[in-house]
């Protein structure tokens, strides 16, 4: 079969995506092709991708070091401001060492495929995100894929699992449903099975925790077998991640992590920007508090006949629609109506459960969230 009639099976499936360019920052409202939408599209679930402040420390950062890092972190691309990004995100979630990556998704392929190898095995929530799926398939180590959240199975996987080295890996909070990891009750099956545990923690840091220093401040564990992921291209408002643990992992990490060691460094400048960021976080409490406030009168206010709203006390709210071409027409009824929401379909999605995937941010006003939801109830 050809490219292009690949590309029209996707066109009659309704599954083929298109971009929508941008032309203004990132915010609740943004211009595209002219117009003026009301956004619930984005990650910037503390509104801090457009603060002043960030900007400003991230134009401090380009006079100091300039836009590029010229060379991998170990060469000659390891700056200042890396280093101090580190030390500061370390102490921030509570970890003893912390290694700054430039995306979520080269992290996360770069700590699975340095900690599992052929002869280990590892353990994955079915709706874990493609960066794990695909640093699971690229490590090479046995694969096992247990129903989502099911304890209960992972156990009787692990129990069953005779491989020198396991490794146990979960988001936290899940980016297409909007719910939660038990996370003290996987680390409680690490330890009696001897197992490495990975927490991806993109949805959750900056937002969950006290002062928002993430998922496992908000579980209350601590342990060396956990390898923790940070993104900062979410709450942080600005871009990367990090991975941080015990020490010995984070030094394993920086000699065997491929998409670290071959990859030109982050700009400093963005570094730079982030410490700032992680200030903004610390002391952040209004938004939180605001944000929480906004999630509670969306799910007050929706109360559908035929959709589904989702159980989620996160500021991911998705909304399934069901088949693919029904949750099109209504992402473009939105659309028309000046609302951007972005419809989720499969394969990001099991099948039969196409949806809308609501973002909400602290810079939104109750008002806009007020707009959506009525919106939202005349479309049904």
């Amino acid at each position: 079969m050809t490219l292009q009639a690949k590309l029209e099976k996707l066109r009659e499936q309704a599954l083929l995506r298109s971009r929508r360019q941008v032309d203004s920052a990132c915010g609740p409202e943004v211009r595209v092709a002219g117009r003026t939408l009301l956004a619930f599209a984005s990650n910037d679930y503390l509104g801090l991708a457009a603060d002043p402040l960030l900007v400003a420390a991230a134009q401090q950062g380009a006079a100091r070091y300039g836009v590029g890092a010229g060379a991998s972190h170990l060469v000659s691309g390891h700056y200042m401001a890396h280093h101090e990004l580190e030390a500061r995100l370390a102490a921030f979630v509570g970890l003893p060492r912390a290694l700054f990556f430039s995306t979520g998704y080269m992290a996360n392929l770069g700590v699975i495929t340095s900690l599992a190898g052929p002869g280990d095995a590892v353990f994955s929530d079915e709706l874990n995100h493609a960066s794990l799926i695909d640093g699971i398939r690229l490590s090479g180590a046995e694969k096992h894929i247990y129903p989502h959240l099911d304890l209960a199975a992972l156990e009787a996987l692990l129990k069953a699992c005779d491989r020198p080295g396991k490794l146990v890996v979960s988001d936290a909070v899940f980016g297409m449903d909007g719910d939660l990891a038990n996370l003290p009750a996987l680390l409680e099956l690490c330890e009696r099975h001897d197992a490495w545990l990975m927490v991806d923690d993109a949805h959750g840091f900056g937002v969950r925790g006290s002062q928002g220093r993430g998922s496992l401040v908000h579980s209350g564990i601590v342990s060396p077998r956990i390898v923790y992921i940070g993104t900062l291209g979410k709450a942080a408002g600005v871009a990367g991640a990090f991975a941080a643990g015990d020490p010995d992992v984070i030094e394993w990490l920086v000699q065997r992590a491929r998409t670290y060691i071959f990859t030109t460094g982050a700009p400093p400048l963005l570094a730079h920007a982030l410490l700032a960021s992680i200030d903004l976080i610390e002391r952040g409490e209004d938004r939180r508090s605001h944000l929480a406030r906004l999630i509670a009168q969306l799910r007050d206010g929706l109360k559908f006949k035929r959709w589904r709203l989702l159980d989620s006390t996160t500021a991911i709210q998705p909304v399934v629609i069901g088949e693919n071409s029904e949750a099109l027409r209504v992402g473009a009824a939105l659309l028309e109506a000046g609302i951007w929401l972005p419809v989720i379909r499969p394969p990001t999605v099991p099948v039969g459960t196409a949806r809308l995937r609501i973002s909400l941010s602290a810079a939104h006003t109750a008002e806009q969230v007020g707009r959506l939801v009525t919106t939202l109830t005349e479309l049904e």
